[in-house]
């Protein structure tokens, strides 16, 4: 719990992080649908500048002292999950897949993260936790429709994504039991460059037309945007309040695909989305209830 509770203020930053990372999603897929931009440049050069953008804050938490660790190449092997998170989320969107079924499908990282937990972690996962998880994939079902003759894997994309988020937040819990969390930030905002770096090389494009740039640097500022903002949304209020507001990102990257490329979503996404959230509302309560 966090030592002062402000609802007001950690809503709000929790719903200027979602808008942020809305118009992020809308400007990705927009850089690379009709600019012509590949998803591992606008990677590298979107996060390059948030890296930036965020020198400021970084220098307030110590950097030289945040660096001190043990157990550098654990935070090598995290960062690289959420790296290829981060790729594979922005090939969807390049590819591309609505991003109304993106973001629900985003949504199932948490139930992965319950699967790992009980796997990896050995820890236990009672049964109503497994049928929340069960209901979870259910919903991503509806949502993705398999079964249809409109099923492409390239849909698939986002749950690889949420996939490695997932793998990215477990390696977080396990490695807060002997790092502090300034160093496990710390680590994740400079080592992205150079992962991204690596896996952009191969076909790596400057882009040429000044308007690219201008919506790269946008997308960049408005990512350290988000990522501070949701800093600021866990540091003013209780986790256990703010977390629900990370919802809102739904219908927010939902407007945001209509007003950019008109995509409107089908009536399933509502239930597959509203069965998703249910199941993960349920679990981060059911966390929070044995803390």
């Amino acid at each position: 719990m966090s030592q002062t509770h402000n609802p007001l203020q950690g809503a709000a930053w929790m719903l200027t992080a979602g808008l942020a990372f809305a118009i992020v999603n809308s400007l990705a897929q927009y850089l690379s649908i009709k600019m012509g931009v590949p998803s591992t440049s606008v990677a590298l050069i979107q996060y390059f500048i948030a890296l930036i953008a965020m020198l400021p804050w970084l220098r307030t938490l110590g950097i030289r002292q945040s660096l001190r660790t043990n157990h550098f190449w654990l935070h090598c092997l995290r960062v690289f999950f959420a790296v290829i998170g981060i790729q594979l989320w922005l090939w969807a969107l390049a590819y591309p897949v609505p991003i109304w079924q993106g973001i629900a499908l985003l949504m199932i990282s948490p139930l992965f993260a319950t699967i790992g937990s009980g796997l990896i972690l050995k820890e236990k996962v009672g049964k109503a936790r497994w049928f929340a998880t069960l209901a979870g994939f259910v919903g991503a079902m509806i949502i993705l429709e398999p079964w249809s003759e409109d099923f492409n894997i390239a849909t698939l994309l986002p749950v690889g994504a949420a996939f490695f988020w997932a793998a990215y937040s477990l390696m977080v819990k396990k490695q807060s039991s002997h790092e502090s969390p300034t160093t496990i930030v710390m680590y994740l905002l400079i080592l992205m460059t150079p992962f991204n770096l690596l896996l952009a090389a191969p076909d790596f494009t400057m882009p040429t037309v000044s308007f690219s740039w201008w919506l790269l640097i946008l997308a960049g500022l408005l990512t350290g945007l988000a990522q501070w903002a949701i800093a600021k949304a866990y540091a003013v209020a209780d986790a256990s309040f703010v977390q629900p507001f990370d919802h809102a990102k739904l219908p927010l990257n939902v407007l945001g695909g209509w007003l950019v490329f008109g995509w409107a979503p089908p009536g399933r996404l509502w239930l597959g989305a509203a069965i998703i959230i249910l199941s993960v509302a349920f679990i981060t309560h059911w966390e929070n209830r044995k803390k």
